[in-house]
């Protein structure tokens, strides 16, 4: 099942159910208004919502407007951001000289979950100079976690899954993190591509608590990589374990993976600009690849359409 959101005069949307061809949509009404609620009274509206889809895929549909589509969930009561490929990590480490991170338990920060940027709008930054930065992500969208939960009763918490573009201004990330604090202004909204899907949607893609498919980043047009999600070294149920150790977390948290990077990044390239800069650093002493400058587009997307296209370009914030 395939969920999204239309633009209505709520800041919250309207929940729709949505055809596998991305082209035909019913609204949920009379189900839930919004996914927020969905995802609160999941076990009641579930089944009324696959019975919905059911009637999409017969053709007893509307045409969908893509023009309206939000971010599956326009905001969110939290958004917890892993970094759960070791790769990634150890790029960062060796092309700046840190010392290595202890990876027995996640890595995972808070961040800002009042909105969610829509997959094809423009997003403005401050300055070309802060370094301008995507991350290719999956994430999840939990139901809600009891505090304590394992790891292997956090699976039947996973409601939907989503792809995500994690904005980073590299330039103020390292000035943060220096504080001993959390991140605030290296860390702007995120994009979010317009369809949340549940596991089964993924068949054998959804094993272990990893999506097991592709992430396609261009830059301008031009191809920037194609990791892999199955790299996790903590899949999805040990996150919301990590996370909910020692509080309950609320129905609609949503936790992301982090930057998707595989250990044949020569072969499949990165999602993200600083990985690649790293790997320039490791082999020929100085970064070559810029950040991103205004005007520059960036489009990601797994194949098959199955979480829609993440399609924007950066701009300049109004002064």
């Amino acid at each position: 099942m395939r969920l999204a959101t239309l633009s209505n005069s709520r800041p919250d949307g309207e929940l729709v159910v949505i055809s596998r061809d991305a082209t035909r949509c019913l609204p949920a009404t009379g189900i839930a208004d919004t996914l927020q609620q969905a995802i609160e009274q999941w076990a009641t509206v579930e089944p009324a919502l696959h019975i919905l889809a059911e009637r999409v895929e017969q053709g007893d549909s509307e045409a969908l407007d893509h023009e309206r589509l939000l971010a599956p969930l326009p905001r969110a009561w939290q958004w917890l951001d892993g970094s759960a490929f070791p790769q990634h990590a150890d790029l960062m480490q060796k092309a700046f000289k840190l010392p290595p991170i202890e990876m027995d338990r996640p890595l995972m920060y808070q961040g800002l979950s009042d909105r969610f940027l829509t997959a094809t709008q423009d997003v403005p930054f401050p300055s070309e100079a802060d370094g301008i930065d995507f991350e290719g992500e999956f994430g999840i969208i939990t139901g809600a976690v009891p505090m304590g939960v394992t790891a292997e009763d956090a699976m039947a918490h996973v409601r939907l899954i989503v792809q995500i573009n994690d904005w980073s201004l590299r330039a103020i990330a390292p000035v943060e993190m220096k504080t001993g604090f959390g991140w605030v202004q290296a860390k702007p909204a995120c994009s979010v591509a317009p369809f949340a899907v549940t596991p089964d949607e993924l068949g054998d893609a959804w094993q272990d608590g990893r999506v097991h498919l592709p992430l396609h980043v261009t830059v301008n047009g031009e191809w920037f990589g194609h990791p892999h999600g199955r790299e996790m070294a903590f899949g999805f149920h040990d996150l919301i374990a990590h996370a909910a150790r020692t509080r309950d977390l609320v129905a609609g948290t949503i936790i992301g993976s982090g930057t998707v990077s595989n250990a044949d990044y020569a072969k499949v390239g990165s999602s993200c600009l600083s990985e690649r800069r790293a790997i320039e650093m490791m082999e020929g002493g100085a970064p070559v690849t810029p950040f991103l400058h205004y005007g520059d587009r960036i489009q990601m997307e797994v194949p098959g359409n199955i979480f829609g296209t993440i399609d924007q370009r950066v701009t300049a914030a109004a002064p």
